[in-house]
């Protein structure tokens, strides 16, 4: 019986690495196979577009770069950083008015920031666009930063404030009897008590803005102001024809997010469990 139990046992594990290795292919591949085009001659691609590259030259990730992928980089980073420091703190701030602070219609203004999850952003596009156009904030940078820190503090309070209903209330009262003021208890002692959650809460914004293609596509339409998704559909139009320079400028866009969850990974299961476990 000991027996056939730890020959199933071993069955299984085979079954589960082979499942894990089929599931990393399929992921890992794809990837692979934009990243090795990117050097790829556009005779070489639709010659055999599954052979490794015969001239391993850079030319056309240094097109990609000079066509505009460049640009479209630097506004990605910019509405990312910004609006991912808009949304962590505001969505900190609000967690901490609704489970620290004692106000009147508490579970009312919670269950109105929580229930703008429900609300698709496709719904509100038109009303949107005509109010920002309205405000002279249409094709602008601040349109993306004000849409993406709106449609997001929901989620990042209703994480936020999982976490923060278990942080012991005994640290309210020795910050109280310290002396310490709101804005002082929330800035040195709360909010560092919270950095698993916090963590996780930025890598999951930056994931979000980084990638978000919807609103970057209809409220920017001047070069300037596009983000990398956006921006790599107009080089996809314009230069259509050279696919290996498409490529390039696909991996560029990849490889700092990829970077980014690969090295951040553990943070985000970590403070989604801890936050949504509390």
């Amino acid at each position: 019986m000991v027996s056939r139990i730890g020959f199933l046992g071993v069955i299984a594990r085979v079954f589960l690495w082979v499942f894990l290795l089929g599931l990393a292919v399929v992921v890992v591949y794809p990837l692979l196979w934009m990243v090795l085009n990117g050097f790829k001659t556009n005779s070489q691609l639709f010659g055999n577009p599954f052979a490794l590259p015969v001239d391993w030259s850079f030319e056309n990730y240094r097109k990609a770069w000079n066509r505009g992928v460049s640009d479209y980089l630097t506004t990605s980073v910019l509405v990312t950083v910004t609006s991912t420091v808009a949304t962590v703190f505001v969505s900190a701030w609000a967690a901490y008015g609704l489970t620290r602070v004692k106000i009147p219609f508490s579970g009312f203004i919670t269950g109105t920031i929580l229930g703008g999850l429900m609300l698709a952003p496709s719904v509100a596009l038109v009303p949107l666009v005509k109010m920002f156009q309205a405000m002279g904030l249409y094709n602008s940078f601040w349109a993306l930063l004000i849409l993406y820190t709106a449609f997001r503090v929901p989620f990042t309070t209703f994480l936020i404030r999982a976490y923060m209903l278990d942080l012991p209330r005994e640290v309210d009262e020795a910050a109280e009897m310290d002396g310490c003021g709101r804005w002082t208890a929330f800035w040195h002692i709360i909010l560092p008590m919270c950095k698993p959650i916090i963590t996780s809460t930025v890598l999951l914004h930056i994931l979000f803005a980084w990638n978000e293609y919807l609103f970057a596509m209809i409220f920017t339409s001047g070069s300037g102001v596009q983000t990398l998704p956006v921006g790599l559909m107009s080089l996809m139009s314009k230069h259509g024809t050279e696919f290996p320079v498409v490529f390039a400028g696909m991996t560029i866009a990849a490889i700092p997010v990829m970077l980014l969850f690969f090295f951040g990974q553990r943070y985000i299961v970590k403070g989604m469990a801890d936050g949504i476990g509390k």
